[in-house]
């Protein structure tokens, strides 16, 4: 169970985590159509030999990540952060170069309200 219950964000992972709970494995293939498909969705063409080295680069990293699973972290306790102290190190923001909202404007084909309008890119 999630600590912080069947919402993700705005995916729900109710049924997903229910199919894990029975022991159901939440696998597809990963053959070149569906990195095919996904390219498509993503509007950009993928030929059939980028997708071929897709699936086989793709397979070298499924077996990479498998390794993870055979470490031993019973004793191991848990990370939050990935460095043992908060860095607190960062660099002051320095302002330059700055344009009028009017001159960024210029070369917008369509803006609302003084923000730019964008056609939507992806499903």
């Amino acid at each position: 169970e999630l600590p912080w219950g069947d919402l993700t964000g705005i995916r729900p992972t109710k049924i997903p985590m229910k199919m894990l709970e029975e022991g159901k494995k939440m696998e597809e293939k990963k053959d070149r159509e569906y990195f095919r498909k996904l390219a498509h969705q993503l509007m950009f063409d993928l030929s059939d030999e980028e997708a071929d080295g897709i699936v086989k680069e793709f397979g070298e990293l499924e077996t990479q990540m498998s390794l993870l699973d055979q470490v031993n972290t019973d004793d191991t306790e848990e990370m939050i952060y990935p460095f043992e102290q908060a860095t607190s190190f960062l660099r002051d923001d320095v302002v330059t170069n700055v344009i009028s909202q009017a001159d960024a404007m210029k070369n917008v084909k369509k803006n609302l309200e003084g923000h730019f309008v964008l056609p939507k890119v992806v499903k």
